[in-house]
Order: structure tokens, then sequence, then C-alpha cells
């Protein structure tokens, strides 16, 4: 009994073992060896900034599609497209290089705190439930979300400002932290010539008044800055200014109009300081030149 038994358990399983393997060839994926060379050279931060949900999906697409027309890594930047391309037997798409960029000044100083928030350290639960410290509902709210987003180091929080900061040299614009923001404070902007970028670093859509209430460096949309931008690079809508970086040239002429410094101008050199003109509108007296020295004449000998 013992012996029929084993028997014919060992056929049932030859049995299912065939079966199984027959099922396996019909159904067999074959996968292009270049997906995992591909994924290889990526990153592999598998920070969803390409919009893919990793990077071996990314890897994927690339070979689906043959060519980098429309894909892009911005973890890995130009050196990873270019070697991309060499694999893909195409020509790499480098477009210019973005980095992330905080825009609220919402500083302590500049927007001082009416409360004290003792909840939750997450900004998605406390935007639900809290308007924030200093009541105003577009700053930013201080509590993390996008510093621990970043898996690149390149965001922390501020103690001074309780605002976050972004080094410009880590930050590979994966745009974890734009997705983190609860607000939207934070903005993929183009790095721009020499690392130079100008911003409007406030998104208060309320009236000039309400907005400087909650923050004296809160944009008022005045529209001052509008009016003396050459370049047509400057919009206000919704009591808001907003440069748009695909046109600023810039030239910093709205940093030197806005009222209330909400206008920065990241690693350019000082402005000059303005020429003071008289009330009447004449213009200003050229300084007095000092008087030559009196000649001596030389003794005869």
């Amino acid at each position: 009994m013992i012996l029929t038994a084993v028997l014919v358990l060992g056929l049932i399983g030859i049995i299912f073992a065939i079966v199984l393997y027959f099922v396996a060839q019909k159904f067999k994926v074959l996968e292009d060896p270049l997906i995992d060379e591909i994924a290889e050279v990526l990153p592999g931060a598998n920070c969803g900034g390409c919009g893919k949900a990793g990077c071996r999906a990314m890897a994927e697409a690339f070979v689906k599609q043959g060519n980098m027309d429309g894909l892009h890594c911005p973890a890995g930047g130009e050196e990873v497209a270019k070697k991309v391309a060499a694999l893909l037997g195409c020509t790499a798409e480098i477009s210019d290089p973005m980095v992330a960029v905080v825009r609220c000044n919402g500083s302590c100083g500049n927007a001082v705190a009416k409360n004290d928030y003792d909840g939750l350290a997450d900004c998605a639960f406390a935007n639900s439930v809290y308007a924030g410290e200093s009541g105003c509902v577009f700053g930013c709210l201080g509590l993390g979300n996008c510093s621990k987003a970043c898996q690149f180091g390149a965001l922390s929080m501020d103690p001074e400002t309780g605002l976050p900061v972004v080094d410009d040299d880590k930050c590979t614009a994966c745009g974890a932290c734009v997705k983190a923001c609860p607000r939207g404070i934070i903005e993929l902007r183009k790095k721009g010539v020499k690392n130079r970028r100008v911003f409007v670093a406030c998104r208060n859509k309320e009236k000039g008044a309400l907005a400087r209430k909650s923050c004296t460096a809160a944009c008022i949309g005045c529209g001052k800055c509008e009016k003396t931008c050459p370049f047509g690079a400057i919009k206000v809508e919704n009591n808001l200014a907003y440069i748009d970086f695909n046109l600023c040239r810039l030239c910093r002429k709205c940093v030197a109009e806005c009222p209330t410094g909400a206008i920065h101008a990241v690693n350019f050199p000082p402005l000059p300081p303005k020429k003071e003109v008289p009330a009447d509108g004449a213009p200003a007296p050229a300084p007095a030149k000092e008087p030559a020295p009196e000649k001596v004449p030389t003794p005869a000998v």
C-alpha cells in the first residue's frame, strides 16, 4: 500500500511538472536584454521624476520607443542621457538644466507668527486643518515634507527662517519636492546662465493689504514689475506676479521696481546704486571739481 501511494504521488508530480513546463513555454515573455543594460546606466533612484514608476520602467519605455523623444531622466542629467543614447543608437535630446526654487519668502522675520501649531508634523495634514502661523494660507508651513521627500539631500529646513533651502549642486530636478508640497510653493525652473535666476518668491493671491498683513515681503499685485519688463516676461493675475523663465532675460529691472522685495535675483552681482534726481526733475548737478594745485616755479641753478 505504501509503495503504491508513493508511485501514484510520484506519477502525479511528473504529470504536473510536464504540464507546468509546457504552460511556461507557451506563455513565457521574452525580454530584450537592452532593458537590463539601460537600467544599469540609469541612476537607480526610482524618484519618479521621469513620470515612470521607476528606473526599470523608464528603461522599458526607452527600449519600446527606440529613441529618447519626450523621455528624460532628470536625476541622471546630460551624462546619463548620452549613455542611454549610445545604447539606443540615437541622438540625445539635451534640455536646459532645471532646479527647484522655493517661491515663498515668509520667513520668521517677514511673516510674524500669530499662533502656534501643535499637531502632526506633516505639511499635508496641517494644510487641511491649519492656515499657518502667520495666517497666510498660501505660504510655507515649515514642517519639512519637501526635505523628507528629497532622495539626494538637496533640501534642508533653515531653523532661522523656517523655510526650505535648496542646494543647487545636489538638486537633480526630479520633482519629488514639488509633489510633496501641498501648497505648491516649490517650482522647477531653469538654472539659468551662470546659475542666475529671477523669480517672484510669493504665492499669495490675496489683495495687497491682506497679503501684507500676513507677510511684509508678499507680492501686492501692483503691476510695476509687469510695466517695467521690456521682454513681456511678467504677468500679474489674481493679484500675483509671475515671471516666465523662458522669456526672462535676467535684466533685473523688475527687482529694482518691486516695492516689497518679493522678486528675488539669485547669484547676481549687486545692482549699482540709483542716481538721485531732484524733486523738480532737473538733472542733478555734477560734483564740483577740486581746484588744480598751483604750479611752483622751479628755481634756477
